[in-house]
């Protein structure tokens, strides 16, 4: 095994640590935060390159079932931006803003912006854990191979609105969280409503939040 292997080992073991910790205990994210903020800002010039060519496609049949267009979208751990280029181009009246830890992952983003989606998408340095946005600011959040933070999302999803986790490879994704436990975690937060999709490798769950009572 060469160095550039053992490196890359070891970052997906990382990442599968850091998620099953979080996921688990969301305080312990402060252990986590730096470290993980530090891998991707290394792994951003490289990032896009690393996406092959299937690994949105589990992502994109879900977004394809929203049954009415999102106004305003969000991206967690939007890395170089190219889930929420898919989603902008999906729904051409949205605006979509992607958040990633990583300034470098922003910056790439930023530079890698298709001309035509320039006046609908920004993005943003911010940690997941807790957003700059007011409740309910979103008809949809979208979290590709990221860590949810779940009384977060339940803060920022409109009522009505929907959330979807996508993970490129299925339970080989680093940044892996089990479909039933994201069910029970959003079931008990008031999301319903949950549909499954699969493509290759890659899965991916959505869900919807309940309305007001």
């Amino acid at each position: 095994m060469n160095l550039r292997t053992l490196e890359a080992d070891l970052g997906r073991r990382f990442a599968r640590l850091t998620t099953n910790a979080v996921v688990a205990r969301p305080r312990l994210w402060s252990l986590f935060r730096r470290l993980t903020r530090a891998q991707f800002d290394r792994l951003a010039p490289e990032w896009t390159g690393r996406r092959s060519a299937d690994a949105f496609e589990a992502l994109e049949r879900a977004l394809g079932t929203l049954p009415v267009s999102p106004r305003h979208a969000l991206d967690l751990g939007t890395g170089t931006g190219l889930a929420a280029f898919a989603v902008a181009r999906r729904f051409p009246e949205a605006e979509v803003v992607g958040v990633d830890l990583a300034e470098r992952m922003v910056e790439e983003a930023r530079s890698g912006m298709p001309p035509e989606l320039a006046g609908r998408v920004t993005f943003e340095t911010g940690d997941a854990e807790r957003l700059p946005f007011e409740d309910g600011s979103f008809e949809l959040v979208t979290l590709a191979n990221m860590i949810p933070f779940f009384d977060e999302l339940v803060r920022l999803v409109a009522p009505g609105g929907h959330v979807v986790f996508s993970f490129s490879s299925g339970p080989q994704t680093p940044i892996w969280v089990p479909p039933d436990r994201l069910r029970r975690e959003l079931e008990r937060r008031g999301f319903a409503e949950f549909a499954d999709f699969e493509s290759g490798a890659g899965i991916a769950l959505l869900a919807r939040k309940g309305d007001p009572l």
